[in-house]
């Protein structure tokens, strides 16, 4: 007996499914609690898998059986039933035997018992020397009886054949109703096994053609119907053949489903059709069945989630095909060049990239624009890729981008990564500073300018951010402009209050405005850190001080402009609105309570970058300052040559 030194609550709990066999059930617990946890039913539950046709698909179909018989194995059921056509067929013996071993052997590596049910590909002959049942004798003799039926926890399942062919004339066929009845022989047979069944919780059958949907397949259904009604206790019938997924619904309360495939051919891959390769899982109680279709190839094994797993797939994301060369852009747009992209492997394993070049210009020219290459374990590829553009630079104007993925095989089955995408990404040249005349246009998100940090070489010291924003929504919390993250310095608002962060030995020091900034109407904003103060000013109002010194954080990520840097140095937490003059000095500009900000900021020895958003330069936002620095656009953020703030 355990020992247990807290008092044990006992919660009896009535049973609220039908067919429990205990009137109450105990939840054990030493927390007081008033909500009564309903407990498991107890009965005698279990789980078979269904499979669909094997064939009529490329060779390769013999590998998605495969894979459907690991991921079955995952799940454990007690034993799989098919729905036939396990061989290709209509052949002659040697070829129907060496296609009969091939789909033994791989159901051989299946954890638990498997049925087989005979289809047309199963039993009709092509060829010369064709016997009178054709592979009838064959087929009993490798895989098992035509019909037949078992037991298994109180249910019983009952295996039909639906190629018998027609009575008088013998021909195998199931274009023609006369050729899909079922013989005496079977009726009689069938009769028989539902007669004995009549104390079972469920009858199953199973068959090949789904003879219920009538047309070419007669109406013979009826009265194999109105035996399995009579019965009383037949719950589902499940039949193949048309490769595609059906609920054909609930006749008598009898329910009727037709399979896909698992390997077979399929006119194209639509799961929303029901055009699949899919296991069928079903679990049986007392009071009833629940199905469910998983996907071949869906079904993961837990255990194989390892941190040398995970570490694999990092490292294949961190290889993402990618090109180092940047390009020149100039005044007109127009680029003709040939980009090296880089093709990795980091694995153990051969690898299979996947790339295409998109983006949201059309413009651009790109061969090859799509391209699969296999890598080979540790190795590189390098593939010269040609991509060209017209020009004009307009608004409209921007660059291409890497698209890529992987898939690759580790243990028992493959995976596809996603890889980032990479942008194709080029430099301005000869592309001066249209002045003033616009504004940066901002609709949240990750919607920004990005200014990468190598342009702007901000020493450790003193230092003002600052630009002119006309906000339109700065509800929750959102940047204005940042470098942060756990480092560097940024202007934010939290539901329209200004802040502005420096981080300062290893810790942020903030200025806040208790007044919030103004919806719709243009400000200056600046944030100012002189080496022994933070300090914030709104239209030239200081509304917010804090004292601060040390050294401050640097990091490598870009300056966003309309948006919060992530650990990746994308843009997030954006605003809504308008910016206008964003400039960064290396000096601190302001001080005392107040200033007059200028309408139009200037460019001096100090400015490390000045951008006035006067006109669409292509992706890029033009510096007006000496050091020839520029920020590119990202999302929907456009240079609005219209916004003025005139």
């Amino acid at each position: 007996m355990l020992a247990i030194t807290t008092t044990v609550i006992m919660l009896a709990i009535a049973a609220s499914q039908e067919g429990t066999s205990e009137s109450s059930r105990e939840i054990l617990t030493d927390r007081q609690s008033l909500l009564l946890l309903e407990t498991p039913l107890e009965d005698d539950a279990f789980v078979f898998a269904v499979y669909g046709d094997r064939t009529g698909g490329p060779a390769e179909g013999i590998e998605v059986l495969r894979q459907a018989v690991r991921d079955t194995n995952l799940i454990d059921p007690d034993f799989v039933m098919t729905v036939g056509d396990l061989v290709q067929g209509y052949n002659a013996r040697p070829e129907w035997m060496a296609q009969m071993t091939e789909y033994r052997s791989v159901m051989a590596d299946l954890d638990c018992p498997w049925f087989p049910v005979a289809g047309n590909h199963d039993v009709y002959w092509r060829g010369p020397g064709r016997p009178p049942n054709e592979h009838e004798e064959d087929y009993e003799a490798f895989f098992g009886p035509l019909w037949y039926a078992f037991d298994h926890k109180g249910c019983r399942f009952i295996v039909l054949y639906t190629d018998e062919g027609d009575p008088d004339t013998g021909i195998k066929t199931f274009s023609k109703p006369e050729a899909q009845r079922m013989s005496d022989a079977q009726r009689n047979w069938l009769q028989g096994v539902l007669d004995s069944a009549a104390d079972k919780r469920h009858v199953f059958v199973f068959c090949h053609h789904p003879r219920w949907r009538e047309g070419r397949y007669g109406n013979d259904w009826r009265s194999v119907h109105q035996m399995l009604r009579e019965a009383g206790n037949v719950t589902a019938v499940f039949g193949g053949h048309v490769h595609k997924m059906l609920h054909d619904g609930f006749v008598d309360g009898i329910e009727y489903q037709t399979l896909a495939t698992v390997g077979g051919r399929l006119a194209e891959t639509s799961i929303a059709q029901g055009l699949l390769h899919h296991i069928n899982f079903v679990m049986v109680r007392d009071d009833g069945v629940a199905i469910a279709a998983i996907p071949v190839g869906d079904v993961i094994d837990p255990r194989e989630m390892t941190a040398e797993h995970m570490a694999m797939i990092d490292r294949v994301i961190s290889a993402s095909p990618k090109s180092d060369k940047e390009f020149v852009v100039g005044p007109t747009g127009r680029v003709e060049v040939e980009i090296p992209v880089r093709l990795t492997n980091p694995t153990d394993a051969p690898l299979t990239w996947t790339f295409e070049v998109e983006g949201e210009d059309p413009r651009w020219g790109v061969r090859p624009d799509h391209l699969h290459e296999t890598i080979a374990a540790g190795d590189e590829v390098v593939v010269p890729v040609r991509i060209s553009h017209e020009g004009p630079l307009d608004e409209a104007w921007r660059f291409p981008r890497l698209v890529s993925s992987a898939l690759i095989r580790s243990g028992d089955r493959e995976w596809y990564v996603p890889a980032q995408p990479h942008v194709i990404q080029g430099v301005p040249d000869g592309i001066v500073s249209a002045g003033a005349g616009g504004s940066l246009r901002l609709a949240g998100g990750s919607d920004a300018v990005l200014i990468d940090s190598g342009q702007i070489p901000l020493p450790d010291g003193p230092f003002t951010l600052e630009a002119w924003v006309k906000p339109s929504d700065l509800g929750g919390r959102r940047a204005l402009m940042a470098k942060t993250e756990s480092s560097e310095y940024g202007l934010f608002a939290s539901d329209w209050r200004p802040q502005f962060h420096v981080w300062l030995d290893g810790s942020y020091r903030t200025a806040s405005s208790d007044a919030k900034l103004e919806p719709s109407i243009w400000q200056h904003v600046a944030g100012v850190f002189d080496g022994e103060e933070v300090r914030l000013y709104i239209n030239g109002t200081l509304v917010g001080r804090i004292e601060g010194s040390g050294s401050r954080g640097m990091n490598d990520l870009p300056l966003i402009v309309g948006g919060d840097p992530n650990e990746r140095g994308g843009a997030q937490s954006g605003m809504t609105g308008w910016l206008d003059d964003v400039r960064l000095s290396s000096v601190a500009r302001y001080a005392g309570d107040s200033f007059v900000p200028s309408e139009r900021l200037a460019v001096d020895e100090d400015t490390l970058i000045l951008l006035p958003f006067g006109k669409a330069a292509g992706p890029f936002a033009i510096d007006a300052s000496t050091h020839n620095a520029y920020g590119l656009l990202h999302g929907r953020a456009a240079i609005d040559g219209a916004a003025t703030r005139e």
